[in-house]
């Protein structure tokens, strides 16, 4: 079993306790709620910073190119926040015939959904944000919130490329949803809970992708298609395809508005590999290797927080050299992939998981 070395429930448990001597326990959440909030805030900015310099860096490296070499020296470190800084300096363009207040509306939707799926992440034993019983649940209902502001602003801005492309992203993003609540699905019957820590705190003797061999590895390639698919990522990026939408449903954005979209891009990516280390790569759980008393040892010294973000990374990479080494689906592809395949694949992975469950077939 994983030692408690870095567990962080007891710190927040006193600094509770603290709070609450000292002033009025409303007062003293009242302040919580606030901390975290700015914490989370600041989580998702210098994650999408780190996320577009990474996949900068990464498409130069498969494309043989250098990537960001002037602002920040050779390595380019301070041409996101110049980017940033950019954009946050932009004029928002009032449209003359859009829907003003779905238009002003859609950016914080799809911001909205991404901030609270983020703060279901486990990022370390107690340190998940949000925690319930049903944290799994809530990660799928929150989630499809980002569609309704994807669908609003392609309608609202009153623009055909931005409506073709919220078409087609509405489409896409709802039919890949089936695929990986099904994948989802698996894993919880797996564990036998939606309880998000419970869900990594049952993988100490054990990643779920190898207890579950076969059923647990087929649902976690399913899954890392269709969470590519739903952050419209190439090369399921038909919402966006500049040859032929110019910049799909946010074409007619600008400023922070469309800055918002481009954060939530890049953190839905985050979000879609962070979920996928949570429920097949152990979450912030070491790896362990039967037998070998002292390498576990010295892999329960290292915090739950680097094992985390280091198992996101990778997925986040995987995901980006599929990118950019697939060339780009056409819509009735997309669409073929999912309905004829992926799903109908998803659901005989969900019956091999019951049954391996059922009669204890699992390690």
């Amino acid at each position: 079993m994983t030692l408690d070395y870095y567990n962080l429930e007891p710190l927040l448990m006193y600094i509770h306790t603290s709070l609450c001597g000292v002033m009025p326990e409303w007062l003293a959440l009242t302040l919580e709620g606030v901390v975290v909030g700015v914490i989370i805030l600041l989580l998702y900015v210098i994650l999408a910073i780190v996320m577009i310099y990474m996949e900068r860096k990464v498409c130069a490296a498969f494309q043989c190119r250098i990537g960001p070499n002037r602002v920040g020296g050779k390595g380019g470190l301070l041409q996101v926040p110049a980017d940033v800084l950019k954009m946050l300096t932009k004029e928002i363009i009032k449209l003359k015939n859009a829907d003003n207040f779905l238009y002003n509306l859609a950016p914080f939707l799809v911001i909205l959904a991404s901030v609270l799926t983020f703060s279901c992440l486990p990022w370390n034993k107690g340190g998940e944000i949000l925690h319930m019983n049903i944290g799994i649940f809530f990660i799928l209902a929150v989630s499809s919130i980002g569609i309704l502001g994807i669908l609003l602003a392609g309608w609202s801005s009153n623009s055909k490329y931005s409506l073709i492309g919220a078409m087609r992203s509405g489409a896409m993003i709802i039919s890949y949803e089936l695929s990986i609540g099904i994948c989802v699905l698996t894993m919880v019957v797996m564990s036998g809970t939606m309880d998000i820590q419970m869900i990594v705190s049952n993988q100490a003797n054990g990643w779920n992708i190898f207890k579950g061999h076969i059923p647990a590895i087929a649902a976690f390639i399913i899954y890392l298609i269709a969470g590519n698919a739903e952050a419209n990522r190439g090369p399921f990026d038909l919402a966006e395809a500049e040859q032929e939408l110019t910049a799909g449903y946010h074409t007619e954005y600008s400023g922070l508005h469309f800055g918002f979209f481009y954060l939530a891009e890049y953190l839905n990516l985050f979000i879609t590999a962070g979920i996928a280390t949570t429920l097949f790569l152990g979450g912030w759980m070491p790896l362990h290797i039967a037998g070998l008393e002292g390498f576990n040892a010295v892999m329960d010294y290292i915090p739950g927080v680097v094992w985390f973000l280091g198992k996101t990374f990778f997925i986040v990479f995987l995901l980006m050299w599929i990118r950019w080494t697939f060339p780009r689906l056409r819509i009735d592809q997309v669409l073929t992939l999912e309905w004829k395949y992926l799903m109908p694949t998803s659901l005989v992975v969900l019956l091999l998981m019951t049954v391996c469950k059922i009669y204890g077939l699992t390690f």
